[in-house]
């Protein structure tokens, strides 16, 4: 498409003696119904040129073609466009030159910094399945972001101090009676979730308990004596109460240690983590001055406000009145330490859409305070993961917990496997620990395509048994694919031969301008943060080298030129489908 517009806007400037640019119109793939590759579309074009779009597409495809004789063969015109047909020593060139790199596509460093920030755990539960869409989605658009030439860097905030920690502390001191994480044979994250829970329980019952007794619901939930003794946790935990902050790092570093293993087993990982329980301070400090520069207000009862409502918002309070922060007070400190320790050029975060409010005042709060390149802070707001029976709820304990849902991902991929294999008689070939990392493989690549193959922005109901499906749309189907090229290549050998003169059957040339379009799709996808786009790209590429290999035979070609040629043709789609999918974050196995 590049090429295209070059050789366009070299056209153009040739037959209005005026100034054009890639800018001034779009070239599209060709639709399927037409005859052509690509389309010149026309309409933006006829008020600077005065042309109307017949003649316009009859003097530029005649200009194009007498221009590029070596680019192009012919052309139609049909209403506003111009639909080009690409020759085909255009295509074999494209292929000569690039089917062996292993880098196709990947951009030089651009000079541009970014933070993407993801994960974002609360130290009070597991992490869940909503946490692996976020975990994904990062570490993917960070990834994307790094091939198209970024220098990212991957950061998390741990949610370690707050109300909803000091509600943990307190059921641990109620109910636990000493038990630890070893004690029990439970995991960290998830021993202290159970406390968590256990609050809630609590809580409710003593509401309902006050209720009872004649007390009105709304200040029942304000009375019961387990939430006065959170409230005065948090209040001894900012104040450095020594007995609370031991047992506040006792609990968290169980947590740390489990959040440490779920990452490991997942792919995710961070350049750098922040903690709450270090930022906040920052944030309060940016509140004082804040408050003295007349950005914040402090009402009578001490608590300190900004007044959002002449842009469009609301009163947003950023210290309570009892001088203790909340959220948007450690986000503040954040988006300072960000352009202070790393300078970047723009700081992502990746966060769900129920807190598009919360970002937006964040935003606007950090322009009015003038923080450092406050303008370039952007959340990529994705929607919520959600089960055929509803929405999740941490605090009722009815999340599909992220750990459970891995190991159930692995059985289930390894009994589907094991089947694929008995049919195809190939079950013997594998040792069994090659066995266990092969199904981890398809289990763990079959949830990450599942949950990336959506636009971010929209919801989704995760379905298990759908995602490891060898023949729909998911990652098995195109880690099955990469499996079987490597399998005939292995078979095959390729040799060392330029393939020039052949003339590209439909097929063939279907998956080079599949081929060719990788790095455009890589653009996008970096340009929308959206990996969507780059999990359909690879899915459409699979697909179409399975439709091209049940045609067109590659050990039995029609001659040995024809052999080469299809056999450089599954070389770099096996490694555009290899680096797609290490751009999602999945791994393919070169058998199965």
């Amino acid at each position: 498409m590049q090429t295209i517009q070059k050789a366009a806007v070299k056209s153009l400037s040739a037959l209005y003696t005026q100034p054009f640019s890639d800018t001034d119109f779009q070239v599209n793939q060709t639709k399927e119904e037409f005859e052509g590759d690509y389309t010149v579309v026309l309409f933006s074009l006829l008020k600077k040129t005065g042309q109307a779009p017949a003649a316009l597409g009859e003097q530029l495809g005649n200009a194009m073609v007498a221009d590029h004789p070596e680019l192009f063969t012919g052309y139609n015109i049909i209403k506003g466009f111009l639909n080009l047909n690409i020759a085909d020593s255009f295509w074999l060139q494209l292929l000569q030159e690039n089917y062996a790199d292993p880098k196709f596509g990947i951009q030089a460093f651009n000079g541009k910094k970014v933070m993407v920030e993801y994960s974002s755990p609360n130290t009070n539960k597991p992490l869940h399945l909503g946490h692996l869409r976020n975990n994904f989605l990062g570490w993917s658009v960070a990834e994307i972001l790094k091939a198209n030439g970024y220098d990212v860097f991957k950061s998390c905030i741990v949610n370690d101090r707050g109300i909803h920690i000091c509600k943990s502390m307190i059921a641990w001191e109620s109910f636990a009676g000493g038990a630890t994480p070893e004690s029990t044979g439970m995991k960290g994250d998830h021993f202290v979730g159970e406390y968590y829970v256990k609050f809630n329980d609590a809580y409710k019952a003593e509401i309902k308990g006050l209720v009872t007794g004649g007390m009105e619901e709304k200040l029942a939930e304000k009375e019961a004596p387990i939430m006065k003794s959170t409230q005065a946790m948090l209040l001894d935990w900012e104040a450095g109460k020594p007995e609370v902050i031991d047992l506040w790092k006792k609990m968290n570093n169980w947590v740390y240690a489990g959040f440490d293993e779920t990452y490991k087993n997942i792919g995710s990982d961070f350049d750098k983590i922040y903690y709450e329980s270090n930022t906040y301070l920052l944030g309060k400090k940016i509140v004082a001055e804040g408050l003295r520069k007349g950005v914040f207000v402090q009402d009578e009862d001490n608590s300190v406000w900004i007044d959002l409502t002449n842009d469009g918002l609301d009163r947003k309070i950023v210290q309570r009145k009892d001088g203790t922060s909340v959220y948007i007070t450690q986000d503040i400190g954040l988006a300072q330490q960000k352009y202070e320790e790393y300078g970047i050029d723009q700081s992502i975060y990746v966060i769900g859409d129920e807190q598009n409010y919360h970002m937006k005042v964040l935003k606007l709060i950090a322009e009015k305070l003038e923080l450092p390149n406050a303008e370039n802070i952007f959340h990529l707001s994705y929607g919520m993961v959600e089960l055929p029976t509803g929405k999740m709820k941490s605090r009722e304990g009815t999340v599909v917990d992220a750990d459970d849902l891995l190991t159930e991902m692995i059985k289930v991929s390894g009994n589907t496997t094991i089947q694929k294999l008995e049919e195809t008689g190939k079950l013997k070939e594998f040792a069994s620990e090659e066995l266990d990392e092969l199904y981890k493989t398809i289990g763990l690549g079959g949830l990450k395509f599942f949950l990336l193959r959506v636009d971010p922005k929209k919801k989704m109901i995760f379905n298990p048994e759908e995602s490891i499906d060898v023949h729909g749309f998911t990652g098995p189907f195109i880690q099955y694919t990469h499996a079987r090229i490597k399998s005939i290549l292995r078979k095959e050998p390729l040799a060392n031969e330029t393939v020039q003169h052949s003339t590209l059957l439909p097929l063939e040339k279907e998956l080079l301008v599949s081929l060719e379009q990788f790095e455009l799709v890589l653009i996008q996808a970096a340009k929308e943060l959206n990996p969507s786009a780059l999990a359909i790209y690879i899915f459409n590429l699979a697909k179409s080298f399975n439709s091209f290999y049940t045609v067109h035979s590659i050990a039995n070609a029609e001659n040995a030129e024809k052999k080469q040629l299809r056999l450089q043709l599954a070389v770099m789609v096996s490694n555009v489908l290899k680096t797609g999918m290490r751009l999602l974050g999945i791994n393919v196995p070169e058998r199965m």
